[in-house]
């Protein structure tokens, strides 16, 4: 039987327990006196407790030792570059565009050692803000596990599949596929090379999927296609076990002398799921211009001002573009959101030259970007007709209404920071003219 079966839905009530211990749920009640098979019973809450019904999130497990025990946490010394500090460099409003960053070679590095934050914005502390990371990684979690007390973790995989155990069961993610870890949840990362990826870290809130308003009842993201792990658990001694928190910014790291992934059976609607970003339903204009990017939003995480979010999902799929009398790359925009760029693959339709797979750009709140010089030439002279747009690409973009900083990190160390990135606009010509 393969480890990698999910459960479909979005938001879902979902119960799962392992085939080979049936009847491990308790029957009409979460705490029974006495659990069976010997179980624990213990809840994991990813809401208060009073939060609204529709908002209202938790899990429980059963599982083969409670997760209380372990050894107290120390700090975790394996990591400098993963950073909650907004305040190491002064601010940059230029445009920023960075080359692939490098995967280790030499050095061995699991998902863990390998994080390192490009940018954010808020505080921890006070549960406000978002982080973006990328994760360079050439090596298994092995006896380890890691969870962040901090939000939740939105991965985004670029080179290599992440081969994830949580508590909740076994998801594989592969480039072109997403997943989500919600607060709290436990998992290990194994890979089997260089491995390369994006993270969006929300602190406020959890993803959800976005209102279609008049679009209908159907679009974008389809609930159904998106995956849950059903339960599978090893009971399994381990002598000094390493259970990695990420709490207040920071890495800690206690031991124990069991694997976390006990969860013989598990019920609830708070879950790590993935998704794969080739089932995104297009939405797009049939008549004239180019719509708005909101309309490839995947995942949302509100803010609590109606319609503004902490961060928005959005990619750019493959899609048949037919717009008449249009120019129809991305506009040249001025925008009052901060706007992160990544590639997956291929070339990018606005900058075929320069941002490449691996890399990214961040276009901070008010800062002018748009097609560059040979992208605008080519398309307002181009014959328009209907053609399919970005084939064999996935860009993607992580949006939020904070203006986010860039860490010393991100600017300075990974010396990755394309510093003629401006150039690509400096070739657009004065076409004015006093009458058409």
């Amino acid at each position: 039987m393969s480890d990698y079966k999910y459960m479909s839905g979005f938001g879902s009530h979902f119960s799962s327990e392992d085939p080979r211990y049936p009847n491990a749920l308790p029957k009409a009640q979460n705490t029974p006196q006495k659990c069976p098979y010997g179980l624990y019973a213990e809840q994991l809450s990813g809401s208060a407790f009073t939060a609204p019904r529709k908002e209202n999130v938790r899990t429980w497990f059963y599982r083969v030792h409670p997760s209380a025990k372990h050894l107290p946490f120390q700090p975790y010394m394996f990591n400098r570059y993963l950073t909650h500090d907004w305040d190491e460099q002064i601010p940059n409003p230029n445009q920023m565009r960075w080359k692939p960053f490098d995967i280790p070679t030499g050095e061995k590095k699991n998902f863990v050692k390998g994080l390192h934050t490009i940018c954010g914005a808020g505080d921890i502390r006070s549960r406000h803000g978002l982080a973006v990371h990328v994760y360079l990684c050439n090596e298994s979690m092995e006896n380890a596990a890691f969870y962040n007390s901090d939000g939740d973790f939105l991965i985004v995989p670029q080179q290599g599949v992440l081969d994830i155990t949580t508590e909740f069961g076994k998801i594989k993610v592969s480039p072109n596929e997403i997943c989500v870890i919600p607060q709290g949840v436990r998992y290990a990362v194994n890979v089997s090379g260089p491995t390369r990826g994006y993270i969006l870290e929300v602190y406020d809130n959890h993803f959800q999927l976005p209102d279609l308003g008049p679009i209908g009842a159907n679009g974008l993201a389809n609930p159904r296609d998106f995956e849950t792990p059903v339960a599978w658990f090893e009971d399994r001694n381990v002598n000094g076990f390493e259970m990695i928190s990420k709490f207040q910014g920071r890495l800690y790291v206690a031991k124990q002398n069991h694997s976390p992934f006990d969860v013989v059976a598990w019920h609830g609607n708070y879950v790590p799921y993935k998704y794969n970003l080739s089932k995104f339903m297009v939405i797009n204009s049939v008549s004239y211009d180019h719509c708005d990017p909101s309309i490839f939003t995947v995942l949302t995480c509100p803010s609590l001002r109606y319609g503004t979010a902490i961060a928005d999902f959005v990619i750019f799929p493959p899609r048949w573009s037919v717009q008449e009398h249009t120019f129809r790359p991305p506009y040249y925009h001025r925008n009052c959101m901060s706007e992160f760029m990544g590639l997956i693959l291929g070339k990018y339709e606005a900058k075929e030259d320069g941002f490449m797979p691996g890399g990214a750009t961040l276009h901070s709140m008010m800062t002018p970007h748009g097609p560059d010089y040979t992208c605008f030439e080519t398309a307002s002279k181009a014959k328009l007709g209907p053609e399919r747009v970005a084939e064999g690409t996935q860009a993607f973009m992580f949006e939020s209404a904070l203006s986010m900083a860039v860490t010393q990190w991100g600017e300075k160390t990974c010396q990755k920071l394309d510093e003629k990135y401006y150039e690509c606009w400096q070739a657009l010509k004065n076409n004015f003219k006093l009458t058409n």
